[in-house]
């Protein structure tokens, strides 16, 4: 793909790209085995492990875990009321829409407590074993320690657009807004109303401005990281996206990255009109 050179021009020292188009045709760009940090591109494969430890019977989504009067949705969706990086309250559960990192790390420990397996062999167990994710490994934080490469980072792009860990069912709860119309600053972005957010996968909605294209449905779901890093699924296109970098985020990537996403639509959708016509 064309549209995928575009990361050769990016203000980085690294970079790599892929896409995973309709009927799993793959293309890439740079190094598919160089492994990156994700940041909190973490935060997906973390959601995902959970809700195969939902799918197991292990743990359920309305059960409690985090703060008082808080459960394992509230945590996936930033709604338990959680600070960013610390266990302060700031509001009650439900009530606002604050992003945690701190609730992913509730949320592994709760999922340790309940197994009985440290967390990082489980979402090895339970989500990069199956995947063949095999240069994926969590070294830290729930919420942004994961690292990975562009090969293993579009497996799982695949898993979204085609479940097999999880069912069809708990896929689409979890890329649908939980807790709808409750606002919220995106990292980033600033403050958007409403911040729309699933169970651990940020839906893109109508908000601006925004990392994904303009071209990207409201139904794109995904996440993006301070380390340069995002994943995006758009299942109206049927196409995911993932690009890896080694340079933080930054005005760099507010400027870059849409236009990228739209480009990678436009190529996608010209070549699906040519080849019905």
């Amino acid at each position: 793909m064309r549209a995928l050179e575009q990361i050769r021009e990016w203000p980085v020292r690294h970079a790599a790209a892929g896409v995973v188009a309709p009927q799993g045709s793959i293309e890439v760009e740079g190094d598919g085995e160089r492994v990156f940090a994700l940041a909190s591109v973490t935060k997906p494969l973390v959601a995902y492990a959970v809700l195969v430890a939902v799918e197991e019977g292990a743990i359920e989504l309305d059960q409690p875990a985090g703060p008082p009067g808080s459960t394992v949705r509230h945590l996936l969706a930033h709604t338990s009321g959680l600070a960013f990086d610390t266990n302060v309250i700031m509001a009650q559960p439900g009530e606002r829409r604050i992003y945690s990192s701190s609730g992913f790390e509730c949320l592994a420990q709760f999922v340790t407590d309940q197994t009985g397996i440290d967390f990082a062999d489980y979402l090895h167990e339970a989500v990069f074993e199956p995947l063949e994710m095999k240069s994926s490994v969590l070294t830290g934080s729930a919420g942004h320690a994961a690292r990975s490469s562009l090969h293993d980072m579009l497996r799982f792009a695949g898993e979204l657009l085609r479940p097999t860990l999880v069912s069809g069912q708990t896929l689409a709860e979890a890329t649908e807004t939980q807790f709808p119309g409750r606002n919220g600053v995106l990292p980033g972005y600033g403050t958007q109303r409403p911040n729309d957010w699933g169970l651990g996968f940020e839906i893109r909605d109508h908000k601006t401005p925004h990392w994904t294209g303009a071209a990207n449905s409201p139904r794109t779901y995904g996440h993006f990281g301070q380390s340069g890093t995002f994943l995006w699924v758009d299942p109206a296109l049927g196409v995911a996206c993932v690009a890896l970098s080694d340079e933080n985020f930054g005005d760099w990537a507010r400027a870059v990255w849409p236009t990228f996403s739209d480009a990678v639509i436009d190529e996608i959708t010209t070549s699906r009109d040519t080849a019905e016509k």
